[in-house]
């Protein structure tokens, strides 16, 4: 066995380390933290997965990994606070998908009605819509199904929201990208603000004792958060001035419309790829499209960049750990799209006539790849947001 050796300050340090040593998480620091566009990356890959299936067995795995991921590595920052919002706007989703399926009907033919509910007449302009009616377990069924998948996006969206902070992943946006990236930060961080807010004042009112239900308590307390999100608004639009927000350096009005052109043609390429990718039959030329508009989009990028003046201190670094992040989420993703071309059936269960949703076994093991974060990010230290 190799003897220890000493660390200037004279305390022994093992010679080696063992594999699990080597391989095991660090603390998340300003070194270490992993890239705040892994963790959207990672998310919009468990969304478009769930952007392929009606199959509620595997939207709630879904929400149940992405719930796993955040409670295992969020910080106590205010926005990551906000995720138990995002659940609690899925539900109100769902809610109204199934009250608009009850109070709207729905063309879908059903066999098993629950009641009928009393049919309003509605002018000859509004034909094709129906107000009451007949309600089937059918269409109820349905609309939870639709509205499950909404409330998987959702909740995708704010586990990102959860674990990616929003100030280093601005600093990791392309120069040209960099206004607009601060607008779309400051809109992200006003609702987990908000949400702070609220539970602040609502525990300063509990441990004064007085009620934080009802309409008067909600008016109480959203008054005082609505002055502070102004403050706070009429604060940060005084930072930006001060730091030079949207002064840019002058470029040859050539290479300004070459760039305005290679981004708007990237974009609109990106848009008709992915649809292509989304839908049934574009399969075939949604990659392609999908690929020359993402490369037309980093060329005008890298090119709109020459009007930023500004420099970046201590970028954070894309290691092996966002990789695998990233990764993860990439592979549910392309996993689930490869399941629904070749086995439709098991993502979609029947509705007419009603049928229980199995659990199909692939792709559920799919799915479970999106839980490879909870074990290589870095793990925020308790005082990382304070």
């Amino acid at each position: 066995m190799p003897p220890a050796r000493r660390s200037p300050a004279g305390a022994q340090v093992p010679a080696h380390r063992s594999t699990y040593e080597k391989w095991k998480p660090p603390q998340a620091g300003r070194a270490t933290a992993l890239h705040a566009g892994a963790w959207w990356l990672w998310a919009l890959g468990l969304a478009t997965a769930a952007s392929r299936t009606t199959n509620p067995l595997l939207l709630g795995l879904l929400v149940g990994v992405a719930g796993y991921v955040v409670a295992a590595r969020r910080t106590d920052a205010p926005w990551a606070r906000s995720y138990g919002a995002f659940l609690k706007l899925g539900l109100f989703v769902i809610g109204l998908r199934l009250l608009f399926s009850v109070l709207l009907g729905s063309p879908l033919p059903g066999t098993h009605p629950l009641f009928t509910l009393p049919e309003i007449p509605l002018p000859a302009w509004a034909q094709g819509i129906r107000f009451g009616g007949r309600v089937t377990a059918e269409q109820l069924v349905f609309a939870f199904y639709d509205g499950l998948k909404l409330a998987t996006l959702l909740v995708c969206v704010g586990a990102a929201n959860a674990l990616a902070n929003p100030a280093r992943l601005l600093k990791s946006l392309p120069a040209a990208l960099y206004e607009a990236g601060v607008a779309v930060v400051v809109a992200m961080t006003f609702a987990p603000n908000m949400v702070a807010d609220v539970v602040r004042l609502r525990t300063a009112r509990r441990l004064r004792g007085r009620p934080t239900g009802g309409v008067k308590a909600i008016l109480q307390i959203g008054l005082p958060v609505l002055e502070g999100a102004l403050e706070r608004s009429v604060a940060i639009a005084a930072s930006m001035d001060a730091r030079g927000y949207g002064r840019t350096a002058e470029v040859p009005p050539a290479v300004r419309h070459t760039t305005n052109a290679l981004t708007l043609g990237g974009l609109i390429g990106m848009c008709a790829g992915t649809y292509g990718l989304l839908a049934a039959q574009g399969a075939a030329y949604g990659l392609p499209v999908l690929g020359v508009g993402a490369a037309l989009a980093v060329a005008g990028l890298r090119l709109g960049g020459r009007r930023s003046v500004r420099t970046r201190y201590r970028p954070d670094r894309w290691g092996p750990r966002a990789w695998l992040v990233a990764g993860s989420g990439a592979a549910v993703a392309a996993l689930l799209i490869h399941a629904g071309s070749v086995d439709p059936a098991a993502l979609h269960p029947g509705v007419v006539p009603l049928a229980a949703p199995t659990l199909p076994l692939w792709p559920t093991a799919a799915i479970l790849i999106g839980l490879l974060p909870a074990f290589v990010a870095p793990v925020p230290p308790k005082e990382a947001s304070q």
